[in-house]
C-alpha cells in the first residue's frame, strides 16, 4: 500500500516541477491509497441468509473474507470493499459441513479400508456436497498413521481429522483387526499425542470375540487423552445395552439407526424406543446416523426420532460400497432427515456446530471473525424426491438441499453454476 506520507513528501518537490504537474501526482497517489485501501477482501458473499448456531445468525447478513479467514460478517457490506463479491441471493450460507463418519485412506490394497481400495479419496466427493471436513473413522491404527497422513491427509484440499483405532494396523482385514496383542494403549496416546491437531478420539470396532479387552484399551486411550470413544456396530458378541453403559457422556455411537443382526435395534418390537437407549441418551451418549450402505433403516430412524433420538451428526459412512446407494451424499443424508421431520435450521445446525462440539473443535462449524472461511453455499430446492434407505424402501420428500458453491479455507473450490465466474460475452 502506498503511504500517505508520500503526499506530504511530494510538497517538497514545488521548486522542481509546475505546480499542475505537482497537482497530478499527488492525485494520483491519493487515489491509488484510497483504491487499494477500498479493496481490504478478497471475496465478498452478499445477499445470503446466513445460519451460524455458534453466533446465534439466522437472517440475511453479508460474509467478507481476508486472508482465508472470515473478516467480518455484517447486515451490510459495500462491494467496493472486495476483489471479488458473488451474490447469494435466495441462497443460504452457513460453515463449511462437517462429517464424522468417513473412510478416506485410500491406497492399492486389495480387500481392504486400510490403505486399500475400500477406502476413497475425499476431494473427490466433499466439495461438491458442502462437506469442507471429514473425519476419518479409524481406517487407520497407531501403527500407519504416518502412512494415512502422508499419503492422504497431507495431500488433500479436504480437512481430515481422525478416530485412531485401537488396533494397530487399523481396519486391515481379518485376523489382523482382533489382534487383542495389537491393541496397545501406551501406543495409541503416544499417537494421539504426537499429531494431536488430527487426531479427534478413539475408534473401537470390528471386533468379533467376547472380550472386553479391546473396548476397555480403547476407553483408556481416551480417557489419557480427553477424547471420546466412537463406537461402531461391529462388536456382535456385546449386547447394545453393555455397550452403552460402559461409553462415557461425550463417546459417540455410530450406525444409530441400523436394523442388522450384529446388533440389537434402538427400536423394539413394538415399536418403542428402547429404556436403555433414552438413559444412555440422557447420560451424554451422542448418537451419530453413520448411515453406510446398511448402517441407516427408516424402520428404526422414524420412529425413533419421532420418540426423541435426535441424531446428533450425520456421519455418512462414506466408502467405496456406500457412495452409490441409499446415501449418496451428507446432503443427502440431511435433506433425508428433513423428510423425516427435522426442521431445515436443525438440519444445518447438526452438520455444521454439532459435530464440531462432538469432535470438541468449536474452532471448526462457526463463522466467527477470525476463524477459518470453511463455508458452504446452499440452495434448498422444492419438488418431489425420494430418499432410499438400506432395506430398499423409499421415503418421499418435498425439499431437497444442493451445493452451490464450496469456500475452503477463503479458496473457492467447488461452484456448480458459476456464481463466482465472469459472464461470457462474445
Amino acid at each position: 500500500m502506498i503511504s500517505i506520507s508520500k503526499y506530504f513528501y511530494c510538497i517538497k518537490l514545488t521548486g522542481r516541477m509546475s505546480c499542475s504537474l505537482l497537482i497530478i501526482l499527488c492525485t494520483f497517489l491519493l487515489f491509488n491509497t484510497s483504491s487499494v485501501c477500498a479493496q481490504q477482501y478478497e471475496l465478498l458473499i452478499k445477499n445470503g441468509h446466513v445460519i451460524d448456531a455458534k453466533n446465534h445468525i439466522d437472517t440475511k447478513m453479508d460474509v467478507a473474507i481476508r486472508d482465508g479467514k472470515v473478516a467480518e460478517v455484517a447486515k451490510e457490506i459495500d462491494s467496493a470493499q472486495s476483489k471479488k463479491t458473488i451474490d447469494a441471493r435466495g441462497l443460504y450460507v452457513v460453515p463449511g459441513l462437517i462429517d464424522i463418519h468417513t473412510h478416506v485412506f485410500v491406497g492399492s490394497k486389495p480387500d481392504v479400508f486400510a490403505d486399500g481400495i475400500y477406502s476413497v479419496s475425499p476431494d473427490d466427493f466433499t466439495f461438491r456436497s458442502g462437506v469442507t471436513t471429514v473425519v476419518d473413522a479409524g481406517t487407520s491404527g497407531w501403527r500407519n498413521f504416518p502412512v494415512f497422513k502422508e499419503q492422504v491427509i497431507d495431500k488433500s484440499q479436504t480437512r481430515i481429522l481422525a478416530f485412531l483405532n485401537i488396533v494397530a494396523d487399523g481396519m486391515n482385514g481379518k485376523p489382523y483387526q482382533e489382534n487383542i496383542s495389537d491393541m496397545n494403549v501406551d501406543s495409541a496416546v503416544s499417537g494421539i499425542e504426537k499429531y494431536k491437531d488430527i487426531i479427534v478420539g478413539v475408534k473401537i470396532g470390528h471386533y468379533e470375540g467376547n472380550d472386553w479387552t479391546p473396548f476397555e484399551r480403547a476407553l483408556k486411550a481416551g480417557e489419557e487423552t480427553n477424547r471420546p470413544l466412537f463406537v461402531e456396530c461391529h462388536l456382535p458378541q456385546f449386547t447394545l445395552e453393555a455397550q452403552l453403559k460402559k461409553m462415557r457422556p461425550g463417546d459417540i455411537i455410530t450406525h444409530s439407526y441400523e436394523e442388522i443382526s450384529e446388533r440389537m435395534p434402538v427400536i423394539d418390537d413394538q415399536k418403542r424406543l428402547r429404556p436403555f437407549v433414552i438413559a444412555a441418551q440422557k447420560k451424554g451418549v451422542l448418537f451419530d446416523v453413520g448411515h453406510g450402505g446398511a448402517g441407516f433403516w427408516f424402520s428404526q430412524a422414524i420412529p425413533a426420532f419421532h420418540q426423541g433420538l435426535v441424531p446428533n451428526s450425520f456421519g455418512t459412512d462414506l466408502h467405496r460400497f456406500s457412495m452409490n446407494a441409499g446415501m449418496k451424499s451428507m446432503l443427502n443424508v440431511m435433506s433425508k432427515f428433513m423428510a423425516i421431520g427435522m426442521s431445515f435450521k436443525d438440519v444445518i445446525i447438526h452438520a455444521t456446530w454439532n459435530p464440531a462440539l462432538s469432535i470438541k473443535r468449536e474452532d471448526l462449524g462457526n463463522l466467527s471473525v477470525g476463524s477459518v472461511a470453511d463455508i458452504s453455499v446452499l440452495k434448498l430446492i422444492n419438488g418431489k424426491f425420494g430418499f432410499v434407505d438400506a432395506a430398499g424402501y423409499r421415503l418421499d420428500g418435498s425439499q431437497k438441499l444442493e451445493a452451490e458453491l464450496t469456500i475452503r479455507a477463503g479458496k473457492i473450490v467447488w461452484d456448480l453454476n458459476g456464481l463466482s465466474a465472469k459472464p461470457w460475452k462474445p
